[in-house]
């Protein structure tokens, strides 16, 4: 927090480690990225650590160990708690969620720098929010509030700060009354179909997609229907096998 929680390229191969360790782990459904302190969730790249000459590494997950990570079908929430600048915007565009405190800010600054958001910003503000509406905050690099954020349509939901976790954890929640095989199916078709040239295309195509056929496969696709006709709240359960 003494940094505003800007990375660095140990914080990137740090992380990258916890997030492979999430993927990893079939008891852990759901994640919360969140900064530590009241001032920041992410500040971005650490420039007083590029200026002091301290190396640029990242590993092939990308920045934070999650901006390149593209084969995560576990949802995450960003949980912004404050500014929210370059990287650590790139961050939060990362995750499938974004909940923010009336506190955070949003840019991608990089311009201001010579640099320019190389992370994933460049692409998936556009895809979030339409082209003209992101160039328009990536050719000025302007400060964007969570109540334009909300209203552009890249956050989700705004809370007062000292509801913010509230209000992440009930996200969570939601999400995880439902069947994890289902929500893994229904997050990677979604990315993949994006990808593919046509809806027709992305319909036709999606029983190939991993977590597809694994949710085919899984225990969940016998218990939902079985628990709605005996009106009982489902068991459910990781296809191991499959994930």
């Amino acid at each position: 927090p003494e940094v505003m929680n800007a990375l660095h390229s140990p914080a990137h191969f740090e992380l990258h480690e916890a997030f492979d360790a999430f993927a990893a782990d079939p008891d852990q459904w759901i994640g919360i990225v969140t900064g530590a302190g009241d001032r920041a969730f992410s500040a971005g790249n650490d420039l007083k650590h590029q200026a002091g000459g301290g190396e640029m590494r990242s590993p092939p997950s990308g920045f934070a160990g999650l901006t390149s990570r593209f084969d995560l079908n576990k949802p995450l929430i960003a949980a912004v708690n404050g500014i929210a600048m370059g990287g650590g915007f790139e961050i939060a565009l990362a995750c499938d969620i974004i909940v923010a405190s009336e506190a955070a800010i949003f840019a991608l600054p990089e311009p201001r720098v010579g640099l320019a958001a190389l992370a994933g910003g460049l692409h998936r503000l556009p895809r979030a929010i339409g082209t003209k509406r992101a160039l328009g905050m990536i050719l000025t690099g302007r400060r964007v509030t969570a109540q334009e954020g909300y209203d552009l349509g890249f956050v989700n939901e705004v809370t007062s700060p000292g509801d913010l976790m509230t209000a992440a954890r009930k996200w969570a929640a939601q999400i995880a009354e439902l069947s994890p095989m289902s929500i893994r199916a229904s997050k990677e078709a979604v990315f993949k179909g994006l990808d593919e040239p046509s809806l027709e295309a992305a319909i036709t195509g999606q029983n190939r997609y991993p977590a597809i056929a694994s949710l085919f496969h899984s225990e969940d696709f016998k218990e939902g229907p079985m628990a709605f006709a005996q009106k009982r709240a489902p068991n459910w359960k990781i296809g191991r096998a499959h994930v």
